[in-house]
């Protein structure tokens, strides 16, 4: 039976992937990968050569008839993406529940690894029993909306997930909707060499990663 490997790579430092992530990959027919030069250069570094194939939102529901095929056709194929967890905050979940529905027969089987949301929570010293993920921030349309429901929103803590070029723009939603007194832990650049965990305001954290010191990927606690 064809085996579709949901696998978690590396969030930042290459030496963060399991033992079975990596002998998976080395024994698949075919790697789809959100964007294939990335996953190249994890597979360079452990001496990987494998088929890489694009499997992003841009081509992701063009790509589901062919992925579909392949598997059954008896093919074993491995889903990554640039970082983390396959399915959370990116095209993954949709080739999975495309496969349930049309190739049923077909084992989907999860390589569990890193997870940036996980990975932030566990520094970040706030005890709660639950929290409520969102992910990232709309881009343009949308975002007061969005920051609005933030507000409201039930279970506490938020979780978010933010690129530098948004950074400031999510922070002053936050400050619109929660006020000045809104208190964040923001984790940056988490398991790199630049990495960086920070609690405060989010006046302070607006002022804060201003600059240079808002270059790279966040993950944004609302406490």
């Amino acid at each position: 039976m064809s085996t579709l490997f949901i696998i978690a790579t590396p969030i930042g430092n290459l030496e963060d992937i399991t033992f079975r992530a990596l002998r998976v990959l080395k024994e698949v027919d075919t790697i789809y990968a959100e964007d294939t030069r990335v996953t190249q250069k994890l597979l360079r570094h452990y001496e990987i050569k494998k088929p890489v194939q694009r499997y992003d939102e841009h081509v992701a529901q063009r790509m589901h008839a062919r992925i579909a095929e392949d598997l059954e056709q008896g093919k074993s194929i491995a889903l990554v993406s640039d970082a983390g967890t396959p399915g959370i905050s990116d095209p993954g979940a949709r080739l999975v529940a495309y496969i349930r529905e049309h190739v049923p027969e077909v084992s989907i089987v999860p390589i569990p690894g890193p997870s940036a949301l996980v990975t932030a929570w566990s520094v970040a010293g706030v005890s709660a029993d639950s929290f409520t993920f969102l992910g990232y921030p709309p881009h343009k349309k949308g975002r007061k909306t969005f920051f609005g429901s933030v507000r409201d929103i039930g279970i506490r803590p938020v979780v978010l997930y933010e690129s530098p070029h948004r950074l400031q723009k999510t922070f002053a939603g936050i400050l619109e909707t929660m006020g000045e007194d809104a208190t964040l832990v923001v984790a940056k650049e988490l398991t790199k060499i630049y990495e960086e965990i920070w609690r405060g305001s989010v006046v302070d954290a607006a002022k804060y990663f201003s600059k240079e010191k808002g270059k790279g990927e966040f993950v944004i606690i609302i406490i």
